[in-house]
Order: C-alpha cells, then sequence, then structure tokens
C-alpha cells in the first residue's frame, strides 16, 4: 500500500479512497458537534416533497439519498439532474424542498438551478458542498460545508460518500431514527477495519482478469445511486465501457451483452437479496465473471460469485450504502493503473464543470 501512496500515478485517489472511514467520522463529529442537521431538521420545509440535485457523481448521490431519505422518514422524495430543472422545470414539483449536491460548489448547472428556485420559484434551497467561500453558499439559503471530504483528485470519492452519509443522518433526524444515527458514528470504525481486506479483493481481481471488455453494475432501492456511481468510477479512472441498470431490469433484455469478457457487480440488499440473488444465478450460468458486494453471503452468492466482497457491517441496511460503493472507487483505480492511465487526471474531464458564460 505504501508503494500505492508513494506513487505520482494516482496517489491522490487511492489516499483519498483509503481515507475514507475517517473521513466520515471527522464529517459526522463535526455536524453533531455545532448542531446543523438538528437546526436544520426544525428550518426546511416539512410534508412536501424533497428533491435531490446534482450532476455526474452528485446527481448519483442524488438518487441514494433520496431513495434513504423515503426509506428513513417516510416522506416523499425524487432526485433530478440539475439541467433537467433548467430545460424541464415543469417536471419539477411545487411546493417542494430542494436540496443542491456540488462537491465544488462551482458546478454551473447546480448553480443555476439553485438561482432559479431561488429566485423564479421562491424556495429556500439546501445546499451541500465540501468547499469553504463557494459560490452555492452566496445562493443558497442554507448550506452545509464538509471541508474535511474535499479532495485533490479530479474524480469524487469521499466526497461522495461523506455527502451522502451527512444527508443520511439528515434524514434521520427528521425520521426519528435514532438506531441510524448511532449506527453511523459507528459506521467508520467498523469499515476502517474491513478496508484492507477489499483492496486485496479488488487488486487481486484487476491482476488475475485485467481489464474487461464491458462492466456492468447492478443494484436496487438506495443501492441503484450506488451502482450507477460505481459505473461511473470505472468509466472515469479507467476509461472503460460501463453501464448501470436495476438488478431485476437486468434481466429484461440487457442480459444479452453478457459474455466471458463482460464483468458484472451485484450490489446486493437484504430488502430483495432472495430475488436479487436469482438474477446473479441466472447470470451466472449465461457465461459472465461476477463480482457481488454484500453484507453477508449465503451458499447460493458463494457459489455464484467469482469474487465476492463482504463488509460484516453491523448497521441498518440504508447505513451500507456509502460503504458499497468503495469496492467501485477502488474497481475503477486498479484497472486504471492497469491500462497504463493516471487516476488522478482522467482523461477529457476537469474537477469542475463550469460552462462558457456561466462563471
Amino acid at each position: 500500500m505504501s508503494g500505492e501512496l508513494n506513487s505520482k500515478i494516482g496517489a491522490h485517489t487511492i489516499a483519498e479512497i483509503l481515507s475514507e472511514p475517517a473521513t466520515w467520522k471527522a464529517c459526522l463529529q463535526r455536524v453533531e458537534s455545532s448542531g446543523e442537521l438538528r437546526s436544520l431538521s426544525s428550518k426546511l420545509l416539512q410534508q412536501v416533497e424533497w428533491v435531490f440535485i446534482g450532476c455526474g457523481s452528485s446527481f448519483y448521490l442524488a438518487q441514494a439519498a433520496a431513495a434513504s431519505w423515503s426509506i428513513l422518514t417516510g416522506g416523499k422524495s425524487r432526485a433530478m439532474p440539475a439541467s433537467e430543472i433548467m430545460l424541464f422545470p415543469q417536471a419539477l414539483p411545487i411546493p417542494c424542498q430542494p436540496v443542491l449536491i456540488s462537491r465544488s460548489g462551482h458546478t454551473s448547472e447546480a448553480l443555476e438551478a439553485a438561482e432559479y428556485l431561488e429566485r423564479a420559484q421562491n424556495l429556500r434551497t439546501l445546499a451541500i458542498t465540501c468547499a469553504q467561500d463557494a459560490p452555492i453558499q452566496k445562493v443558497s439559503s442554507h448550506c452545509i460545508v464538509l471541508s474535511d471530504a474535499d479532495e485533490k483528485s479530479t474524480v469524487m470519492t469521499r466526497s461522495f460518500t461523506s455527502m451522502l452519509l451527512v444527508l443520511q443522518c439528515l434524514a434521520a433526524i427528521r425520521g426519528n431514527r435514532r438506531d441510524f444515527l448511532e449506527a453511523a458514528a459507528q459506521l467508520g470504525e467498523q469499515m476502517s477495519t474491513r478496508l484492507d481486506g477489499i483492496r486485496e479483493t479488488v487488486k487481486g481481481l484487476v491482476k488475475e482478469r485485467g481489464a474487461f471488455a464491458d462492466y456492468v453494475f447492478l443494484g436496487q432501492g438506495p443501492f441503484f445511486g450506488i451502482a450507477q456511481e460505481s459505473m461511473l468510477k470505472v468509466k472515469e479512472m479507467s476509461c472503460s465501457y460501463a453501464q448501470g441498470f436495476h438488478t431485476l431490469e437486468f434481466r429484461h433484455g440487457p442480459k444479452a451483452i453478457v459474455s466471458p469478457e463482460t464483468l458484472i457487480t451485484f450490489i446486493l440488499s437484504e430488502s430483495g437479496f432472495d430475488a436479487e440473488v436469482a438474477v446473479l444465478e441466472e447470470i451466472k450460468k449465461l457465461g459472465g465473471a461476477t463480482l457481488v458486494v454484500t453484507n453477508a453471503a449465503n451458499a447460493a452468492v458463494r457459489r455464484s460469485a467469482d469474487y465476492l466482497v463482504e463488509l460484516e457491517l453491523k448497521v441498518p441496511e440504508v447505513a451500507r450504502t456509502a460503504a458499497s460503493v468503495v469496492t467501485g472507487q477502488l474497481l475503477g483505480y486498479y484497472t486504471g493503473i492497469k491500462k497504463g492511465l493516471n487516476p488522478d487526471e482522467p482523461r477529457n474531464l476537469t474537477r469542475v464543470v463550469m460552462l462558457e458564460g456561466t462563471a
């Protein structure tokens, strides 16, 4: 591991991935000590749909956060790309409680959406970012800043998981889910004991099999956004072809792509475990290579998984979403290194998307 951290190629990315458990702990301790989540819960709208808004990784974070919000509060929620609000504003439910997600706080579309919601719709937005004194803080009525989770690398890793956990904790406060809050506080410590094993599993997979022609990531419920984000990590860091689907939807046409050159990653839930394992068994028979991320594997999973990551976390299902994306992050990193790329500086990408004329 020290060699990876000392290398000039991908050093920021791997360091940031490996720092995630400690970063979660730091971020959660900060918002707990400040009391800002409880204060926000009392200030933000009640009895309306919550709309989580982002671009790229932040949109996939929004998908996971929206599903988590409904699970933890029982309230309505949805995720929308910031661009959709600008191009099809009629799709936005009014009234609603908008939540803008932007690591940098500079993303053009997120800023335009915030300005539209605040000024044209007279909605008090909540923003969450990892940057101090970012433009989105000036536009939004409320802002959570997680400076401990900011990154030097282009791709989002610890910022994604940290912002997701904090938004989940806000949902747990609104939903009076003390069990989740207690579990979230322990998540970093539990994950720190599992991280080396996960890293070795993914590293071994890439060393043994190299790069695949196609990568597929499957998840349901709050894990769908995690599957999407895992897909994006492999695309960004390794410039590989990757796709994401709801697990059971993969049967309905997409399974035609399965071959020995396809790596299908199953991010299994507890809620849909039996149905999702049935898809795993079906896909394994079609000849695809399988990687399974689950909290605990049974005999059927072990038979059908070519590579297996067992998280073994003693936390509620929804609290495992952040931990479940780490495998995809590592897969993107090690595949990129295998292909001779620098995961710190992906091809054609910049750390912040700022559109011409909107800066």
